[in-house]
């Protein structure tokens, strides 16, 4: 970057790495369609919102482009402008570095910007929202664009428009007012999600591809789900909504153990198909529409007490997105009875018996959810659209390694790593360690 005048954006590209500075100086030209433009020290070259469009377009709205381009126009690179309205390359440069390399402060100008638009007003809670809309679902056309969709299958998945609009709502939720630009900065930064969208809209629209900045994770990987039978109650957003509240996060690969599309109405069927499967999300739709469910932590298992920790929890999904966890006031995270006579028997999670934050009875026709004001366990409210409802689907996902497959690589290790003392008993024999000779030699310390 000759021109000495440019003293921001030469800060700002001293974030990245010496190998990288060229690929962000090239990403104007490559944009441009030109040859280099920085070389000689001066350009009136400038980006065009066309431009823009012909990069992004098949990853994003042209709202959200628009969006873009406003947030970039927005900088002031500390050199004189052309006139018009078009990006020239230290805006670019500054724009590349507080997106991909900024602190929230720095940011939130630029997410401001976007929001406002070409309006010159002061931006409101409703701007925010409608520019979250557009982001995340540049985010989920991106990740379909990129072939990073991790064998989900959106075409048999519920819809996703809706929960684009679900998902923007809950990220925005905390702000209830216009407010102060503090208040938007500290809401950035309770939002990883936020710069996760930015960083994969902006990396992968714009092609930077820089070896320390590979696209975010934004969804577990999909084990197995019967496709082609099933119409499930998950859609990408939620996914992307839900995945990070898990304790394995992203990394935990979700496989479909239960959904009445294809294994019925059936109590026994769902206890038999979930028992002792590991963590578990459950998602429940009522005959009013409403959808919402729970992550249990530890394995269901049949008995007469409450089960699972405190790493579980209730959550709603429609007609709001939200999470509801342990309040630490009692420990009734999970139950699960058969067969009995003198206690309930069905499904639930928090509150207490007959006043459950999520009951199933083992009728399977129906359910409540009774939290009055909020469930005793979880914090939450009524999650169904009638307290006492009906079921319309039900659906449950195993999340992370199943059971069995853990004992099978327990049972790999050998004796000798669990029990020191049988492999110092058996060099004084001199036995022959036969499984030391299948692993790696250990380095001599220094």
């Amino acid at each position: 970057m000759g021109n000495a005048e440019s003293v921001v954006a030469q800060k700002r590209l001293a974030r990245f790495r010496p190998d990288e500075r060229p690929v962000i100086e090239g990403i104007f030209d490559r944009l441009h369609g030109t040859g280099s433009s920085v070389s000689s020290g001066k350009t009136d070259k400038v980006l065009s919102l066309d431009m823009l469009k012909m990069t992004m377009g098949k990853m994003a709205s042209e709202s959200m482009i628009k969006r873009v381009f406003q947030g970039m126009h927005s900088i002031d690179p500390g050199v004189p402008l052309p006139p018009g309205d078009g990006i020239i390359h230290e805006q670019l440069v500054i724009f590349l570095a507080d997106i991909l390399r900024g602190t929230a402060e720095e940011r939130a100008p630029l997410v401001l910007a976007m929001a406002e638009g070409a309006k010159a007003t002061a931006t409101t809670t409703e701007q925010i929202r409608d520019f979250m809309e557009d982001l995340v679902s540049a985010a989920v056309q991106t990740l379909a664009h990129r072939g990073n969709l991790r064998a989900w299958q959106p075409d048999r998945m519920s819809d996703e428009p809706q929960g684009v609009k679900l998902l923007a709502e809950q990220l925005t939720s905390e702000l209830k007012s216009p407010g102060f630009m503090n208040e938007k900065v500290n809401w950035l930064f309770r939002i990883p999600a936020m710069a996760m969208f930015l960083e994969l809209l902006i990396g992968e629209g714009l092609g930077v591809g820089l070896p320390s900045c590979p696209p975010p994770t934004l969804l577990p990987p999909c084990r197995y789900a019967p496709w082609s039978d099933l119409r499930c109650l998950l859609n990408i957003p939620l996914l992307m909504f839900l995945s990070p509240q898990l304790p394995a996060g992203h990394s935990a690969r979700w496989r479909l153990l239960f959904s009445t599309n294809i294994h019925g109405e059936s109590f026994t069927r769902l206890v038999g198909n979930c028992k002792s499967k590991g963590p578990t999300v459950m998602l429940v739709k009522d005959t009013t529409g409403h959808i919402f469910g729970g992550f249990v932590s530890q394995s269901w298992e049949v008995k007469p007490q409450f089960q699972g920790d405190s790493r579980c929890f209730l959550f709603s999904v429609f007609p709001y997105m939200r999470v509801f966890t342990c309040t630490g006031y009692n420990n009734h995270y999970m139950y699960l009875n058969q067969g009995q006579q003198t206690l309930p028997n069905g499904l639930g999670m928090g509150g207490q018996h007959g006043y459950f934050g999520l009951w199933l009875d083992c009728d399977f026709g129906h359910g409540h959810s009774r939290a009055r004001p909020l469930c005793t366990t979880y914090g939450s409210s009524q999650l169904s659209g009638d307290e006492d409802f009906k079921l319309d689907t039900v659906e449950v996902w195993g999340v992370g390694q199943p059971p069995e497959e853990q004992e099978q690589d327990e049972k790999k290790k050998s004796i000798l790593d669990a029990d020191p003392e049988v492999q110092a008993m058996m060099e004084m024999t001199g036995k022959t360690l036969h499984s030391q000779g299948l692993r790696e030699p250990e380095e001599d310390e220094g």
